[in-house]
């Protein structure tokens, strides 16, 4: 394992060769996503299913916060790499884990009081209300765990290190695919069975990337690096907050519209949760390109070059635009048929479910072009220390998909409901892109003069 010196080099081949090795470990990350949906919909049954998805969104929140708050911590950790300040890099990242470590703690505690007050006010159906609480209660349990993996991927990544957190989604992956197999099928344990086999494959990739981490000198934490600098934490904080809470916002968003899924019952939350099981599919490259994006314009500032940064933002959006292009006509053609492995072909329902995914399917990849453009822009800002646009972009987020989930179905019936995800997509790309050339003109470090 080695860091990569994103400073040098053409910014093309930088940040594609940054952004493979992630894509790849999104493919596994969802793969085993996949394969969890499919379990649970062919061997526990739709309403099973549909019981998971009743719970993405709160899940979403409470794990949005923490990788919200190790991706702000790893702007400053790509910021003093790029500077070559290995000591303050230390400080950073043992002050990063130690506040990650405090943020899961509170948020099992959080969590757990929330669940079935949330699950209620959301109006999730009583016949798989059980079942969305019992899921969720597991895998709130293990917010530790999902921690200890993220800030460790975030803090590789943040020093140029992509292919270590693959490797450990491989690991990952392989785990979560043997264990739903014994728990789901064999064991018959249902959500349950899901969710522990999750938390399980989690804990086997944050291993690994600890190990990785020790063989790394220059981010290796000591006993004297452990010091607590108020200016520091406050940094870490004030970089970490914004987007965590950019999270928690889009969080809210999908919420009232997972409200006005649950009215339209049990099977058509069915079709919707299928879908999104395939969303992290169609979004997989573009969390890649984003995560190339923030620690190439987080090196690049720290080392105050304003046109590697620009060229660099530019040869990103090429390349996402084209790879949603791909992506896009690929599920076109096969999207019903990967969507029918997360239903039994012998439930009475099937075609019903189909249908709905199918639908939803379609509208998200019209408009997946405009979600790879988000990405790239929006880890620009982040790279250049700007976390408060991107909350603000949460903020647009919330307002267009809210608006469209309670406008468009009174007018459209349940077709109004498709377009809330894309409304929400281009909402946030109009602000981060007017925001991001802005700031870019007028971006001009002393050595560039």
């Amino acid at each position: 394992m080695r860091a990569t010196d994103m400073t040098r080099g053409k910014p093309a081949r930088l940040i594609m060769a940054f952004a493979l090795p992630m894509m790849l470990g999104n493919v596994c990350q969802q793969l085993y996503t996949i394969v969890d949906g499919a379990f649970v919909g062919r061997f526990a049954g739709i309403d099973a299913l549909a019981a998971v998805g009743a719970a993405d969104w709160l899940t979403w929140i409470f794990m949005g916060v923490v990788t919200g708050y190790t991706q702000g911590f790893s702007i400053l950790i790509s910021q003093r790499f790029g500077a070559h300040d290995e000591a303050g890099l230390r400080r950073v990242v043992a002050l990063s884990v130690a506040l990650t470590g405090a943020i899961a703690v509170l948020l099992i505690a959080v969590s757990q009081g929330l669940i079935v007050p949330i699950l209620n006010l959301l109006h999730t159906p009583e016949d798989i209300f059980s079942q969305a609480v019992l899921y969720l209660r597991i895998l709130m349990c293990g917010l530790p765990i999902f921690s200890a993996y993220n800030v460790q991927a975030a803090i590789l990544r943040a020093v140029g290190d992509s292919k270590t957190p693959l490797i450990a989604m491989l690991i990952a992956s392989f785990t979560n695919i043997v264990l739903d197999g014994v728990f789901v099928i064999l064991l018959r344990w249902g959500v349950a069975g899901a969710a522990a086999a999750t938390l399980i494959a989690q804990g086997a990739s944050a291993v690994y990337c600890f190990m990785a981490i020790r063989g790394l000198p220059m981010i290796r934490i000591e006993k004297g690096d452990l010091q607590w600098e108020k200016k520091t934490v406050s940094r870490l904080i004030s970089l970490g907050t914004p987007t965590a809470a950019q999270n928690v916002i889009i969080g809210l968003g999908g919420m009232a519209v997972q409200r006005v899924i649950n009215g339209f019952g049990s099977v058509f939350i069915a079709g919707f949760t299928a879908t999104n099981k395939l969303y992290g599919l169609m979004e997989m490259a573009a969390v890649s390109y984003g995560g190339a994006m923030a620690a190439y314009t987080g090196q690049n500032y720290g080392a105050k070059s304003s046109d590697r940064i620009k060229s660099g933002v530019r040869a990103g959006a090429a390349m996402a635009v084209a790879t949603s292009l791909t992506i896009a006509a690929a599920l076109f053609l096969f999207g019903r048929s990967v969507l029918s492995l997360f239903v039994d072909p012998q439930e009475a329902m099937v075609e019903d479910v189909l249908n709905v995914a199918v639908r939803y399917l379609h509208f998200m990849l019209a408009a997946l072009f405009i979600l790879y453009l988000l990405y790239v822009y929006r880890s620009a800002l982040q790279g250049m220390g700007d976390t408060l646009t991107p909350m603000l972009s949460g903020v647009a987020e919330l307002t267009m998909r809210v608006g469209t989930a309670l406008i468009l179905p009174r007018f459209l019936g349940q077709d109004g409901i498709y377009f809330a995800e894309p409304a929400a997509w281009l909402g946030a790309e109009v602000l981060l892109m007017v925001t991001y050339y802005a700031k870019i003109r007028k971006l001009t470090f002393k050595e560039e003069q």
